[in-house]
């Protein structure tokens, strides 16, 4: 091991990244490879890029520039390789290997081939590969908590988004693939996993014939793991099978993660998304129908081409009234090679920053009103750090996911990695503020306020 050279990972983007990240860890300690979290100490820096938006690339671009000035081996992998691939190699001199997002499982064979002097391009035009179960894992989140990917790529072509050129079409892992890997971090001692795809509600559909996210839930029901949440639950996927799925199944979190990105039906057909205009009113309105305690999050794009200020309007409205728990505004971002890139009417970056926080001013109230109706209940909240100065713990409830929503600041004892009831005190737009509760009575209210009803 001596003999074989230290190796550190910066890690960039989405939960999708991480796990590739985490793919590529496994297989490098598997290898014998020395994996330092210092980039300093490190001979090799892996940097698994994000190329999903142009803030992304930028600050893609300056953690590689940094590291070819500290004179560092650079393996370039994730969105950007596949992107940029040749461009990266030309740019910075320092690169020693550029992998592309369906070649991550090649990297111990990348590093050995660098060591004996070849630069290596590794990137597949057609991305095919997708790990499973048996791909050997180093995580990299809290230890309560794992991401488990149920399909790669998307068949979706939406005029913004890259992701099908980056990512290649869907492909699916098996039903029986995705509950051995849940229960085998159920037996590391998680206690949430989230599924991620790029469209989870198209589960299934390369693999079977048709989805079949309804029977993969269900299935998970089976692994004594707490909470179970999904990630980008596209509308129409949300089908009645599905919403009862849901329900039924103690550990799946009613927590739906629709990235809607438009409201109006305009809007939404320039994005190439017209299926969505039909449903998303009638839709939101059968989850909460079907689900009363649902938390619903989701996202919104302003400055789309074209977006005039009735189309905003309609969007505000739409906001106020569908009353989401969580949401989240990006302004547009031309991607070339996407056919939004060349469409007319772009909007000025100054009026779509204004359209972000109008629309963020409009979901401030909503949010601190559905955080304020938690004070003076117990919930379950997962601890996931400590303030090593105060003692104060830092968690999530079950209607916060990881990264993107709030947190809870928790007063007393509880390990870190286990759900605790907690007693909310306080909340702000963002976040809850309670203590842990210890009384008999406590923990019958903590049970009865989780999210599902007992």
């Amino acid at each position: 091991m001596g003999n074989k050279p230290t190796i550190a990972i910066s890690h960039l983007g989405c939960e999708k990244n991480r796990i590739d990240t985490e793919h590529m860890l496994g297989l490098l300690v598997e290898a014998g490879y020395q994996v330092d979290s210092n980039e300093e100490l490190a001979d090799y820096v892996i940097v698994n890029t994000c190329s999903f938006i142009q803030a992304a690339r930028e600050e893609s671009v300056r953690t590689l520039v940094e590291l070819a000035e500290a004179n560092k081996k650079v393996v370039i992998t994730g969105c950007m390789a596949q992107h940029f691939q040749q461009e990266l190699l030309e740019a910075i001199p320092e690169a020693v290997a550029v992998v592309g997002t369906g070649d991550y499982h090649k990297i111990v064979d990348v590093i050995q081939r660098t060591e004996t002097g070849e630069r290596v391009q590794e990137v597949s035009a057609e991305p095919v590969y997708i790990a499973d179960e048996t791909t050997p894992r180093y995580r990299t989140t809290t230890e309560g908590v794992a991401y488990l990917r149920v399909a790669e790529g998307c068949d979706y072509r939406c005029a913004f988004c890259i992701i099908p050129h980056l990512r290649g079409n869907q492909r699916s892992r098996s039903i029986e693939s995705i509950v051995a890997e849940a229960e085998q971090l159920a037996a590391e001692g998680v206690q949430e996993i989230i599924l991620i795809s790029q469209i989870t509600t198209n589960y299934g559909l390369d693999l079977y014939g048709e989805p079949k996210l309804a029977e993969l839930l269900l299935a998970l029901g089976k692994v004594e793991v707490p909470w179970i949440r999904m990630h980008y639950a596209y509308p129409t996927g949300l089908t009645p099978k599905v919403l009862d799925a849901i329900q039924s199944t103690p550990n799946i979190l009613p927590y739906l993660d629709l990235p809607l990105q438009h409201s109006h039906p305009e809007v939404l057909r320039a994005m190439n998304r017209p299926w969505q205009g039909r449903v998303n009113d009638g839709i939101i309105e059968r989850i909460k129908t079907a689900i009363p305690n649902a938390v619903l999050r989701t996202t919104f794009i302003v400055g789309f081409p074209g977006e005039t200020e009735d189309h905003f309007q309609h969007l505000l409205q739409f906001v106020q009234r569908h009353e989401f728990d969580h949401v989240g505004v990006f302004t547009f971002s031309p991607e070339e090679g996407t056919p939004a890139y060349d469409l007319p009417n772009q909007l000025p970056q100054a009026v779509m920053d204004e359209r972000r926080d109008a629309l963020m001013t409009v979901q401030q109230p909503i949010s601190l009103q559905k955080n304020r109706a938690e004070v003076g209940r117990v919930v379950d909240v997962l601890i996931e750090q400590e303030n090593p100065d105060t003692g104060e713990l830092v968690g999530r409830s079950a209607r916060f996911a990881p990264e993107v929503d709030g947190l809870v600041y928790v007063q007393g004892d509880a390990r870190l990695g286990s759900i605790v009831p907690v007693e909310i005190l306080d909340a702000d737009v963002y976040d809850l503020y309670g203590r842990v509760a210890d009384t008999p009575t406590q923990l019958k209210g903590a049970l009865r306020a989780t999210v599902h009803l007992v």
